[in-house]
């Protein structure tokens, strides 16, 4: 999406249906914890009973496996509703803190209270997982939503469309299927929050429309998320978790493993390990496999594509524009100014490039713009200390890739270009919360300290108290 191609004259009017969920969250009907968590379960409901119809579309979209489109999506939405709704009093209870001495007798809290009506914005990659993840959170923290699928997935879209009306409050949450028009004519609204999960450019757009109307942001973006391996690490297993983490959903993950730093002779020794693990998963020819994706369209095909150019073809390679399939791809002898290492590649390209040692490393990754997830392959505690203080990103895993995002009590965010803010679990819970700052004063003693006429004795003994 872009500025210049939104046709607003042409934009659908969607005032009337965000009045109408205005006029809903008024009524306090989303401020029921047993409300919350009837659509919560709902929620978990939904991807139990339309699983097949799920599995389908996303193998329509992206060619995904049953076994990847049920662990990365759909018992992913399923696992996160059912965490939110055990956990959902907890959340929502008042949280005492500390008063000090010149504010008592008194007490003090935060006390959680819903945003209003937010607006999410999936993303077309796991276009059910980054779409109903968010609303989710939303749901548990007590709002009324408006959900935009992702055009470029249609079949889940579609599904999504279809569904969640069927099993979730259609007065508190509604879905808007489209492209541009709709997504523009939505972001001329004013919300209460909006979450967006997508590509740097299109974040742009979203801030700057938010900030006509002061709505807070989270925005999840990408970035070119490194993956170090030192000598000492099992190269076997790191082979084994680079490739897994590479080459699922045909590359299509904004947490992938972007690029490999690496020594030459350590490099030697990974190469035709991932080139063992790719056969081990996908056989000696990826693309008759049916647990390999496909990329989601065209466009991106061609883009993808382009990379493999880059370097020097030491794995994959193959590519079949008639069914959009790029072969799980391992590039060596690249430089850091090409083309493959200007921008996120969204797709199953991998390249290798040599570094001296782990400071060299660490120096490459910090001199380029923050990324979303950053890996690093040892056993060297020290290493892995030195990698995490010195490395700037949304998360980090220690020999392994993306395995951060199967526990619940870990945020998922960016820093910097790779996003602002984060969800999952009670941290998308107080994304989507207010946390009101609440403070009740007792009657007596009431201290004449603070008020005038103020007196060098009244001074002294305030900055003794403080």
């Amino acid at each position: 999406m872009t500025e210049a191609a939104t046709p607003l004259s042409s934009a659908p009017d969607y005032s009337t249906m965000r009045a109408g969920l205005k006029a809903t969250f008024e009524s306090e009907r989303t401020m029921s914890l047993a409300w919350r968590a009837e659509q919560l379960t709902a929620l978990e409901r939904m991807m139990v009973e339309c699983e097949q119809e799920l599995m389908d579309a996303l193998k329509t979209d992206l060619g995904k496996h049953a076994l990847e489109a049920w662990s990365t999506e759909i018992s992913y939405v399923a696992g996160d509703a059912a965490y939110c709704r055990k956990n959902l009093e907890k959340w929502s209870k008042r949280r005492r803190v500390s008063t000090p001495v010149v504010g008592q007798p008194g007490k003090s809290w935060l006390q959680p209270e819903p945003l209003g009506v937010v607006l999410i914005i999936g993303a077309w990659n796991y276009p059910l997982q980054l779409t109903l993840a968010g609303l989710a959170a939303a749901i548990a923290a007590g709002n009324c939503a408006v959900v935009k699928p992702s055009e470029l997935a249609p079949a889940t879209s579609a599904v999504i469309a279809r569904r969640v009306p069927e099993y979730l409050d259609d007065e508190c949450i509604k879905i808007v299927e489209g492209s541009i028009p709709e997504t523009s004519a939505l972001l001329e609204l004013p919300w209460d929050h909006i979450l967006f999960t997508g590509g740097g450019n299109v974040g742009r757009i979203v801030m700057a429309a938010a900030a006509k109307h002061l709505t807070p942001v989270t925005l999840e973006l990408g970035g070119k998320s490194p993956c170090v391996v030192l000598p000492d690490a099992d190269l076997l297993t790191t082979a084994r978790r680079i490739a897994w983490g590479k080459f699922t959903n045909a590359g299509q993950t904004c947490i992938a493993p972007d690029y490999v730093l690496v020594d030459e002779a350590t490099e030697k020794k990974l190469i035709p390990l991932i080139q063992q693990a790719v056969t081990e998963m996908f056989g000696e020819d990826p693309q008759v496999s049916t647990s390999y994706g496909r990329i989601v369209n065209d466009r991106h095909f061609e883009r993808v594509a382009e990379f493999i150019g880059s370097g020097d073809v030491a794995v994959g390679g193959q590519t079949d524009p008639a069914s959009r399939y790029i072969a799980p791809t391992v590039l060596t002898g690249v430089a850091p100014d090409s083309l493959v290492m200007q921008g996120e590649i969204f797709g199953p390209v991998l390249p290798v490039l040599r570094t001296e040692n782990l400071e060299a490393a660490i120096r490459f990754i910090r001199a380029n713009d923050k990324p979303l997830a950053a890996y690093l392959f040892t056993k060297d505690r020290a290493a892995e200390e030195r990698f995490l203080e010195k490395v700037s990103c949304g998360s980090a895993c220690i020999n392994d890739a993306m395995m951060f995002m199967t526990v619940h009590e870990l945020p998922f965010g960016g820093v910097g270009p790779s996003g602002m803010g984060n969800y999952s679990g009670e941290y998308g819970f107080k994304t989507f919360s207010h946390m009101k700052a609440v403070m009740r004063r007792g009657w007596w003693p009431d201290f004449d300290l603070r008020y005038a006429p103020f007196t060098d004795k009244k001074f002294k003994l305030l900055r003794k108290l403080r």
